[in-house]
């Protein structure tokens, strides 16, 4: 009792508990409590997990048909870049593009990735097959189950192997790379032969797209490959006429430029900025001795523009290659694309992010993505007969309507359009990839197998 009357307030509550526990009834109540609180802890859990696995059903193996081959491993590198960005930033405009989904096949090193060993290989001008593979290992479009797919992405690097000579990409292993992509696929995989390639996706970036030669003569005369007759090509070259490699279902898509060192230009120089070159152009001329007619390349319109318009003071002309010159172009008022080899260029899409008016001389080319990109209202379109005319032409636009075409051409979303990213986002270049092959369902075996579904898509 007299340990009760202590004041120590610890003290009295450790004899209180002295006391209850000699008759043993709180004891039993603690332990009680204690397996009470064991039993729901498990019961929650349980709970948790069984839910995330009813929401997060794997693909029967059933149906996937894997095998121990190197084809089921994807590169180091983009396994790693899909863990940073696949689930950090998931896309909710899936429903945009009529719910598509692609299977994108997971082929050894050697058809992709070990190309990525030469760093250019990802950032010079016909690396969209780079940027579109990496896009969509991260887009919300993916999916793991291949029997739910409508397309199939074949991701098969052929602009990667640079010449030692002249260090431009050598594509003369294009063809028997694909070949036996497409061996391994239809060997492993059901859905090449269930459709005969109809629903795969390749891409073909280089100047002549699915024929694969550079020089257009020999690249009409070698043709599409009969193997790709079939399938689905995405490709920057484009012309509005009849032509030997355009004969397939195709994508005219834009040509690579890293949006990085465009973001860097941009913030230096904003395209609302001063600019004080009139007429811009840097690169091949082709004016040199052993080709002083300039027929094989451009079709001489390059050097008829050299040779009219050097000495004009309103036209800034180089001929030399310059690292910075992205610097020149968001400082020019109008900026001459005219075709080399092929009709299109890479000045196209960079002339459009820097916001410098695009005048493209180019008969007949097809422009990416009209959809989503109003041409006509960004750009000029001059024909290649009447370069003699240029200066008088651009000085007519610019007393007349150029303020209107630089509003237009300045508006972000048009710059968005024509790029790529490593993480798809709506409306840029691979969004406008996507929602062009959401517009070219009716190849979708997957979909032609539901007929409710397919009348709800017509």
């Amino acid at each position: 009792m007299e340990e009760l009357k202590r004041p120590t307030k610890r003290r009295g509550f450790y004899v209180k508990m002295r006391l209850l526990n000699k008759n043993g009834r709180q004891q039993d109540k603690n332990l009680c409590f204690k397996y009470y609180k064991w039993v729901l802890w498990f019961s929650l859990t349980l709970y948790f997990f069984t839910s995330y696995f009813i929401n997060h059903k794997p693909i029967p193996l059933s149906k996937t048909r894997f095998t121990n081959s190197k084809s089921n491993h994807l590169s180091r590198a983009l396994i790693e870049s899909v863990n940073k960005t696949f689930l950090q930033h998931p896309t909710s405009y899936r429903g945009s593009l009529r719910d598509l989904k692609i299977y994108v096949y997971a082929l050894p090193s050697k058809y992709n990735t070990d190309w990525l060993s030469n760093q250019r290989c990802s950032n010079h001008l016909f690396a969209a097959e780079v940027a579109i593979h990496k896009a969509l290992l991260n887009s919300d479009v993916r999916t793991f189950d291949p029997y739910e797919a409508d397309f199939f992405f074949v991701p098969v690097y052929v602009s990667c192997n640079f010449s030692t000579v002249n260090g431009f990409p050598a594509i003369g292993h294009a063809r028997s790379l694909i070949s036996s992509a497409i061996k391994l696929v239809s060997s492993e995989y059901p859905f090449w032969n269930r459709s005969r390639g109809s629903d795969h996706v390749f891409v073909a970036s280089h100047d002549y797209g699915a024929c694969f030669h550079a020089m257009e003569e020999r690249a009409v005369a070698d043709g599409i490959p009969d193997f790709l007759k079939k399938s689905i090509l995405l490709q920057t070259f484009g012309v509005k006429y009849k032509h030997p490699c355009q004969e397939v279902e195709n994508v005219v898509i834009p040509p690579y430029i890293p949006p990085e060192s465009l973001r860097r230009t941009l913030e230096r120089t904003p395209v609302t900025g001063r600019r004080d070159i009139w007429v811009f152009f840097r690169g091949k001329m082709e004016v040199h001795p052993k080709n002083i007619s300039g027929r094989f390349y451009s079709k001489k319109v390059r050097t008829d523009i050299w040779r009219r318009y050097n000495g004009d003071r309103r036209f800034y002309l180089q001929r030399h290659r310059f690292a910075g010159y992205q610097s020149e172009i968001v400082r020019s008022v109008f900026c001459l694309c005219p075709l080399g080899w092929a009709p299109w260029s890479p000045r196209l899409v960079e002339s459009v992010a820097l916001g410098c008016v695009p005048v493209i001389i180019a008969d007949g080319i097809r422009l990416p993505f009209s959809n989503a990109v109003n041409w006509p209202e960004i750009s000029l379109t001059v024909a290649e007969k009447d370069v003699s005319k240029l200066g008088m032409i651009l000085e007519h636009v610019a007393a007349t309507n150029l303020t209107s075409i630089q509003k237009n051409l300045w508006d972000p979303s048009v710059r968005r359009a024509l790029l790529f990213n490593d993480q798809d986002q709506e409306g840029d270049a691979t969004w406008n990839v996507l929602r062009a092959l959401s517009e070219k369902l009716d190849r979708s075996h997957s979909r032609s197998r539901v007929p409710s579904q397919s009348h709800a898509d017509t």
